[in-house]
């Protein structure tokens, strides 16, 4: 499963530290870091939850969390990258937005600046991986930390996530168990609490892996299937612009629904529409066989690669009819 996860960033397997859920790594993460001495995270209100709430009830410590507004996206980097100063202890920013699929532009001019200032950068690529390219190999990304998982667009279902740790990374969490010192069990210190190297450092504890089984057959089967980055993104897109057509030929009121507007290169693997009922939307279309789920006022459609495109016009008609009955 870490050879899967390291082919979808571009990076080797032993940089490859897993996990049953990003909340449990990027936690680790955290407790890594010199918050003591440098009691401020940058990140931005469009982060998941497993982020945000965490960030939140550190705040409530005493630690100050400056939350950049995601949009306009197109300035989003920018702005994170003037929220950085001497204090601060790590930056935190999405890849893609879990609510409107925007994809951010520019994080290889804040991983620049993170450099320059010491700052380590988690970048949560969840809404990225398997649906759009990801290749540290061919970025300036090298050296940030990438936390991600199986649930979504990989298809590998509960208890897979990970995170990446650069190789040069001596971080050595506080929130710790003994799968980090397996390098070293047998040589147990005397000083300090031991760690292995990079990822290794990031190691658990005991937890039922049968998930990771699943996890590596589904990987086998997108390989012997030719289902790369590359080509899932050329669905994807095909899938979300029918999607996208679909819905403005409904001719819906933009003050009923309207489409997240954004250029349809920077939309990642589905298609945000903005409504005030979307919740209700959602229980609506589920009574009509049709799967979507919502985001606050954002109705989020999620293409599969394994849908027809008549399908996904029958869930659009699915859309239209709701929405005459609704409004």
């Amino acid at each position: 499963m870490r050879a899967g996860f390291a082919r979808l960033v571009g990076d080797n397997a032993e940089n490859i530290a897993l996990g049953q859920n990003t909340h449990e790594l990027v936690t680790r993460w955290l407790s890594a870091l010199p918050l003591s001495t440098h009691p401020r995270i940058v990140t931005t209100d469009g982060e998941f939850h497993s982020i945000r709430r965490q960030v939140d009830r550190i705040a409530e410590e005493g630690v100050v969390v400056i939350k950049v507004p995601a949009r306009p996206v197109e300035t989003l980097a920018e702005r994170v990258i003037a929220s950085l100063d001497s204090r601060t202890a790590c930056a935190m920013v999405s890849t893609v937005l879990f609510e409107t699929a925007e994809i951010v532009p520019g994080l290889d001019l804040l991983a620049a600046a993170c450099r320059r200032e010491g700052v380590p950068l988690l970048l949560d690529a969840y809404h990225h991986l398997n649906v759009l390219p990801f290749d540290l190999n061919r970025s300036t990304l090298n050296d940030v930390f990438v936390t991600g998982g199986g649930y979504k667009y990989c298809q590998l279902g509960e208890g897979n996530c990970f995170l990446r740790v650069p190789s040069e990374s001596r971080l050595r969490p506080v929130l710790t168990g003994w799968f980090a010192e397996f390098d070293t069990l047998e040589y147990p210190s005397q000083k300090q609490v031991a760690y292995g190297e990079g990822a290794a450092a990031f190691g658990g504890a005991t937890y039922d892996v049968t998930s990771h089984y699943r996890a590596a057959a589904v990987f086998a089967f997108h390989e012997q299937q030719g289902l790369t980055p590359g080509r899932l993104r050329a669905i994807s897109q095909h899938q979300v612009g029918l999607l996208k057509t679909e819905f403005e030929q409904l001719d819906v009121s933009p003050t009923t629904a309207r489409v997240e507007p954004m250029p349809d290169e920077r939309r990642g693997g589905f298609l945000a529409i903005r409504a005030a009922s979307a919740k209700d939307i959602v229980h609506r279309l589920r009574e009509r066989g049709v799967h979507a789920d919502a985001r606050g006022d954002i109705l989020r459609m999620g293409p599969a690669p394994y849908l027809r495109d008549d399908q996904l016009r029958d869930a659009v008609d699915a859309l239209g009819e709701t929405l005459r009955s609704v409004f």
